[in-house]
């Protein structure tokens, strides 16, 4: 009862944010997100004997979300819809990627003893690609045109998937996924998640325009959401659609299997206790954290195109 009720709560605003929050507004929200998974990330690194160097690591965080979201309100007014921020991402987030291990490394220089230096800094270097940068891309995805209906079908996507996974799996799920990262998962479970991703993905890609005249009768399409009159006319191939679902769908699992795993080595059930019946905010977003690089990285690809002509 509480999971359900706490997913009813949860969803009106996350939509709420993605359609009608102006972009530094809808960031601000992100980064929020991504701070309470921060300390979810450092609880599950602390019980397994590390001392991660938080502070600094938040300091780093907030400094990924800074410029990336700089330079995409820069490059967004430069660059075709389905291209933009690529460049941004090559240089103010690369930069900062490359210079944070060896901040971090010099901070190590302080620990005692010294063999906790590396494993400690290593610890704290990898929050900004697991958490930073992949919650990045659903800011960066955000602000393209019709940004935020792609990232509502992402999730719709990523969601379904879930709830196919863990419906089916308890229903027949015999044969074991990974055994040893989460007993409960099973491939039963995994290859309905996917076909579940694909159903909807395949509905949602060809139902665009009445979902837009649906969420423009909700007056949710205001300056955060689609600017123009109508979408263009163009839809995905079929084989398009499939493959952008599986593609998703494999990132999401394997997501939701990396946090299994850091939690079983950490030897806690979840990673938090702030979402009653969900546990921690890292574990309502494990999916979300790989399955959001993925989604930018086909809609820059190309896939941007069929979200175009709003």
């Amino acid at each position: 009862m509480k999971r359900v009720l706490t997913a009813a709560i949860l969803i009106p605003i996350v939509v709420l944010a993605l359609f009608k929050a102006p972009l530094w507004l809808f960031t601000l929200l992100v980064f929020g997100v991504a701070v309470l998974a921060a300390r979810d990330y450092f609880g599950i690194v602390k019980a397994q004997g590390f001392r991660p160097f938080q502070s600094l690591s938040y300091i780093l965080l907030l400094s990924l979300f800074a410029f990336v979201t700089w330079g995409s309100l820069e490059v967004a007014r430069q660059m075709p819809a389905w291209l933009r921020g690529v460049s941004m991402v090559e240089g103010t987030s690369g930069v900062l990627l490359v210079a944070a291990p060896f901040v971090l490394m010099i901070a190590s220089l302080r620990r005692d003893p010294l063999s906790h230096s590396l494993p400690d800094a290593a610890v704290s270097f990898l929050l900004l690609p697991y958490v930073g940068l992949s919650l990045v891309c659903l800011v960066l995805l955000r602000a393209y045109e019709a940004g935020a209906l792609f990232v509502l079908v992402l999730m719709l996507v990523v969601w379904t998937g879930d709830i196919a996974a863990y419906y089916v799996g308890s229903a027949i799920g015999k044969h074991k996924l990974a055994p040893r990262v989460s007993p409960g998962k099973s491939w039963e479970g995994a290859v309905a998640s996917a076909v579940g991703s694909v159903i909807v993905a395949l509905i949602l890609f060809h139902s665009v325009p009445p979902i837009v005249h649906v969420l423009r009768y909700l007056h949710l399409l205001g300056q955060a959401g689609m600017m123009g009159a109508s979408l263009g006319t163009s839809i995905a191939p079929g084989w398009v659609v499939a493959m952008f679902a599986i593609l998703l769908n494999v990132s999401a699992q394997l997501g939701d299997l990396v946090e299994s795993a850091l939690k079983r080595g950490a030897g806690v059930k979840d990673s938090g206790t702030l979402l009653p019946g969900h546990g921690g905010v890292l574990d309502r977003i494990d999916a979300l954290l790989f399955a959001a690089p993925m989604g930018w990285l086909l809609y820059v690809s190309g896939l941007g195109q069929y979200f175009t002509g709003i």
